[in-house]
C-alpha cells in the first residue's frame, strides 16, 4: 500500500482513510484551505494507481473530535475549528500508551507539538476534545505564527489602511511569533543569542510561558484528570525548552518527551493495521 500525509479536507474523525475520488477533488480544489500537506493524498493516490495497490492518508490536520462546548468562540458567526498536528500528536500518544502497556482509548493525555507551529491537544479516551486552529496561528505563538492575538488590536490593524489582507494573514501565519520578535525561527541560534541579549531571552521565556499556559488550560478542560503531558516536535529536542515547560506543568501530570516528527512511523503503522485486517479504512465522501 501507499500511505500519504493528509491535507486540509472537510473536518473528519481521526483514522486511516482510503483516497477516494471525492478526497482527491477536495485536495486539488482546496475549498477548505491550501497547504503543502494537500500533496500527500495526491501523491499517494498517483503512486498507488500506477502500482495497482491501495492508497491511504492518516489523521489529516483537520481531524475534528471537539467536544460541543469547545466549538463556541464567543460569537455565533464564528465557530472554533480544529486544525492541528493531528498525525504526530496521535502517533506519540499511541506510542506512549503502548510503552506503558495501556490503550490510547483508556488514557487522558495533553500533547504539545512544538515545531514551526505549536498545537496543544486534550486527548480524552482516544479523542482530541479540545485544541485550536494552529494553521491560522491560534494558541501559543510559535517560531513563525503569532498565536491568538488581542481582537481589538487586530481589528485596528486590519482597518488601518497600512496593510493588505494578505499582509495581515502573513503577520498571523508565516511572519509572526519568534520571527517577528527576533528575525529568526532557529531556536538553537536564538538560545545562543539569548546568552548576551536580554530581550531575546525574554522573548524565548514568553514562548515557553504561553505554551505552559495553554497546557494548563487543557488540563482545566479535562477537569484535571490528566495521566501525562507529552512534548513532541522538533523544538522538543531542546533540553532548555523542555526543562522550562516541565517546571511549569509537571504539577499537572508526569511529563514525557518524544522529540522530532513521528509521522513517517505513524503512516507505516496505520497502513499495516489496514493491510493486516485489524481495522477497516474509513471512506471520505
Amino acid at each position: 500500500a501507499v500511505c500519504g500525509r493528509g491535507g486540509v479536507l472537510k473536518p473528519v474523525h481521526g483514522g486511516t482513510y482510503l483516497t477516494t475520488d471525492a478526497m482527491i477533488d477536495t485536495l486539488k480544489k482546496g475549498p477548505y484551505g491550501h497547504h503543502a500537506s494537500n500533496l500527500g493524498g495526491l501523491l499517494a493516490r498517483e503512486i498507488g494507481s500506477a502500482l495497482h495497490i491501495p492508497s491511504y492518508i492518516v489523521d489529516p490536520p483537520v481531524v475534528d473530535e471537539l467536544a460541543p462546548l469547545a466549538r463556541y468562540s464567543g460569537h455565533p458567526l464564528i465557530t472554533r475549528r480544529s486544525i492541528f498536528h493531528a498525525l504526530n500528536q496521535k502517533a506519540v500518544a499511541k506510542r506512549y500508551a503502548k510503552e506503558i502497556g495501556k490503550s490510547y482509548e483508556s488514557l487522558n493525555l495533553i500533547v504539545c507539538h512544538m515545531g514551526g507551529g505549536v498545537s496543544v491537544g486534550a486527548h480524552v479516551k482516544g479523542e482530541v476534545v479540545d485544541t485550536g486552529n494552529a494553521l491560522e496561528g491560534e494558541g501559543p505563538f510559535s517560531p513563525e505564527r503569532s498565536g491568538t492575538l488581542p481582537s481589538g488590536a487586530l481589528v485596528d490593524l486590519c482597518f488601518s489602511g497600512k496593510y493588505t489582507e494578505q499582509e495581515i494573514r502573513r503577520m498571523i501565519t508565516g511572519n509572526g511569533g519568534l520571527l517577528a520578535y527576533t528575525g529568526s525561527t532557529d531556536m538553537q541560534e536564538l538560545m545562543r543569542r539569548a546568552a548576551t541579549d536580554a530581550k531575546v531571552q525574554e522573548v524565548i521565556d514568553a514562548f515557553h510561558y504561553q505554551i505552559g499556559k495553554e497546557i494548563g488550560a487543557m488540563a482545566a478542560a479535562m477537569c484535571g484528570r490528566v495521566d501525562a503531558v507529552i512534548l513532541t516536535g522538533g523544538i522538543a529536542h531542546n533540553e532548555f525548552v523542555v526543562r522550562y515547560i516541565e517546571q511549569h506543568c509537571s504539577f499537572i501530570a508526569p511529563v514525557s518527551v518524544y522529540p522530532g516528527e513521528n509521522e513517517l512511523e505513524s503512516l507505516v503503522a496505520n497502513a499495516l493495521v489496514v493491510l493486516r485486517g485489524t481495522i477497516v479504512p474509513k471512506v471520505y465522501a
